[in-house]
Parts: C-alpha cells; sequence; structure tokens
C-alpha cells in the first residue's frame, strides 16, 4: 500500500520509531504532532536534543550521566562513599533515589553480560567499578542488577571478581518479581529490597 504523507514526514516517523517503546502508530502520532508545533517550540525541542547529546558525558567516577565532571552524587559530600550500588542503567539511579532511603554511592554498568547479544564484561563498565574498589575505603558492593538471567550472570560474574578484593558483595533480595525491571519498581519494594539484600 501507497505511503501519501510527504517524504520529510515519513522520515521523521520514522526517526521516532527508531526510539526504544515507539511503535510506528505512536511514532507517526509525535511526528504528527511536531507539524502542529509553532516553528520555534520545534526549534527549541531539536535545540535540547542536541545540547544533550553535546554537552552530557559519563561521571568520571561512577559512570553516570552528567554534564559536569562529577556527578551531582559522587559530587555530594553528605554521601557515604564506603557502599557502591551496581545499577545497569542510570534510570536505575532514578529509581533508587526516589526511595529517599539509601545514602551510598552508585556505579552504572551501562548493560548486562549477554553473549547472545554480543554483550561481553569488556563492553560494560566494569574496569571502572574493580578501579574504584582497589583504591580502598569500600566496604560493601550492592549488585542491583535486574533479576533476569543476564542480572543474575552480571552480578555472579562482578561477585567473582571483587570477593578476593576483601569487599563484601550483596545481592538486592528480590521482593522485586523475577524478571521485572528496577525502573518500574515501586519505593516500598526497592527499599525493602535493598534493606534485605543477602550476601553473594
Amino acid at each position: 500500500m501507497a505511503n501519501h504523507d510527504a517524504l520529510p514526514l515519513v522520515v521523521l516517523t520514522e526517526q521516532f520509531a527508531s526510539l526504544p517503546g515507539i511503535g510506528m502508530k505512536s511514532a507517526a502520532r509525535l511526528a504528527y504532532h511536531v507539524m502542529s508545533m509553532d516553528a520555534a517550540d520545534v526549534e527549541a525541542f531539536a535545540q535540547a536534543l542536541l545540547n544533550a547529546k553535546k554537552t552530557v558525558h559519563y561521571c568520571e567516577c561512577c559512570e553516570n550521566l552528567t554534564d559536569q565532571a562529577l556527578c551531582p552524587i559522587c559530587d555530594d559530600p553528605s554521601r557515604d562513599r564506603s557502599t557502591v550500588c551496581v545499577v545497569e542503567t542510570p534510570k536505575d539511579i532514578s529509581a533508587f533515589e526516589r526511595t529517599g532511603e539509601y545514602k551510598g554511592v552508585y556505579h552504572v554498568l551501562h548493560g548486562l553480560i549477554s553473549p547472545m547479544k554480543g554483550v561481553m564484561p569488556d563492553d560494560l563498565r566494569i574496569r571502572s567499578l574493580l578501579r574504584r574498589v582497589q583504591e580502598g575505603g569500600i566496604r560493601e558492593v550492592i549488585m542491583a542488577t535486574n533479576p533476569t538471567v543476564e542480572g543474575d550472570a552480571t552480578a555472579a560474574y562482578i561477585s567473582q571478581l571483587i570477593k578476593p578484593l576483601g569487599v563484601s558483595v550483596t545481592r538486592l533480595a528480590f521482593g522485586l518479581p523475577v524478571g521485572g525491571m528496577l525502573e518500574y519498581a515501586d519505593e516500598v519494594t526497592l527499599y525493602k529490597a535493598l534493606e534485605n539484600r543477602n550476601e553473594m
């Protein structure tokens, strides 16, 4: 069936559809919405995308996303640097911070080990985590990867690397559903999982 939309609109729709969680119908709706916006609003939207891409980078310490040398959490002197919570993505940090209970710092892996998807340990931010542990001052590393096959495998792999360094490695106690995603967990469930974490 022929597409009767103008080519630039088709290209815009395809760009929206390339984003995770956006199907073709949602992408088309977003593209048509952009067409209804004022030119100044579209320019501001495009500028926000470009500005974020140009200025946001990885934190020198924890690999979180930031526009400074250190992210606000690493830069906060009140945080407990002896406890490091290891997460898959920056979105997971936001989930923990919503609980208001965790006072330690984080480390973002930016993925999980998944040979089937071609993601190996060297593709993740594991080396920088090991450097942090080797520098001293860390007593506990909390593995807060999602309760999936990849999440469990990644947690076990990192645990094997860190335990010989004399640091306690714990895993979240999952009152979280197996196969569930941390970013969708409510604050109470996450807090309880954090509070009842287990030694690995």
